[in-house]
């Protein structure tokens, strides 16, 4: 049997399909806490997003704005699966797949990222104010927030929780369930919801939840989705190439949409994609597939990336983070990267 490499092995994590742990229940990992709990992340600088041109900071409409590596002795830090910035790009919020919130003020150094602080984990609440990774629905892949209420999508269980008081009580907020509507085929148990967004103006449909699998496919291998608003859910669908899985998405200032992608090989290591995707053409029934505006693979500064979020500086020029899951690998790690868009 050939030996991995550390690159190949990741590239298999990337998946989650090496280690027990990324299978298992979050109590695998340690235990939850109810309350909110300070910790402290170290932050290591990333300069070059491709080290063999240290100096190439352009790729394509994207500039290259910055990293960090993150690292934290707190047992529960790791397996980030979604970010959102807030309108400023000052704090952020994410979720990990163990069923905890993370918040965090990001700091810039010269409009680069140089590091998180005031960083607070917690336990992510259910309805009765019981840690949702002590009900069985810990495998927390999916975030976003509108208004003050924010929703989460678990894929394993296939519900999404939805949080009227995030904007009162924060990440003490509890999330009232309700079933991913699946019709008549169900999910695979770790395909499901991946990608949670409202649809934002213009689009007819603004205000509408749109909600995305990872990889549950229709007969002709498209990826299925929902949108979940007044009256019953609709089926939509994403076209499914090269094997790429979705992981997160974002909404630009103008309304398009921004879909992170994942691919894995257990020999190759994993890559990603961003796919722009036009606001007009996501209505009900539709296949939705637009231009790759940004990929990369492990000859670059990348890891299993599963978070995406997107905010003007102020500057107004459009900022994309993304955030990488490590599955809480010691072979894998979790990075941060920014980027301007002049799309």
């Amino acid at each position: 049997m050939p030996v991995l490499s550390r690159r190949q092995a990741l590239g298999l994590l990337g998946g989650g399909l090496m280690l027990p742990a990324t299978v298992t229940a979050a109590s695998a990992r340690g235990p939850v806490p109810r309350a909110p709990v300070d910790i402290d992340i170290r932050s290591f600088p990333i300069n070059a997003f491709t080290p063999r041109e240290g100096e190439k900071k352009q790729f394509g409409a994207f500039e290259f704005r910055g990293g960090l590596e993150l690292q934290s002795d707190y047992r529960g830090f790791g397996g980030l699966s979604s970010i959102r910035t807030d309108a400023a790009g000052q704090r952020l919020t994410a979720i990990s797949d163990q069923g905890q919130w993370l918040t965090a003020k990001i700091d810039l150094e010269g409009g680069r990222l140089a590091g998180l602080s005031q960083a607070r984990m917690a336990a992510i609440l259910g309805p009765n104010g019981r840690p949702l990774a002590q009900t069985g629905n810990w495998d927390t892949e999916s975030l976003w927030i509108e208004g003050g209420t924010a929703y989460i999508g678990v894929e394993r269980t296939h519900r999404i929780f939805r949080f009227d008081t995030f904007g009162r009580e924060g990440v003490l907020a509890r999330g009232t369930p309700s079933p991913v509507p699946m019709g008549s085929e169900r999910f695979p148990g770790n395909r499901g919801i991946e990608a949670l967004g409202i649809l934002p103006r213009p689009s007819p449909l603004a205000g509408t939840l749109l909600a995305i699998s990872e990889r549950a496919l229709n007969a002709a291998g498209d990826i299925r989705a929902f949108l979940i608003g007044p009256g019953p859910a609709r089926e939509i669908f994403v076209r499914r190439t090269n094997d790429f899985d979705v992981t997160d998405l974002a909404f630009l200032p103008g309304g398009d949409m921004l879909l992170l992608e994942r691919w894995f090989s257990a020999w190759r290591g994993v890559a990603f994609r961003i796919r722009r995707i036009d606001l007009a053409t996501i209505r009900a029934g539709a296949i939705l597939d637009g231009p790759i505006i940004l990929s990369a693979d492990m000859s670059s500064q990348i890891d299993n990336m599963e978070g995406i979020a997107v905010h003007r500086n102020a500057e107004g020029e459009t900022i994309v983070t993304l955030v990488s899951d490590n599955n809480f690998s010691f072979l894998q790690r979790t990075l941060m990267l920014q980027f301007a868009y002049r799309g």
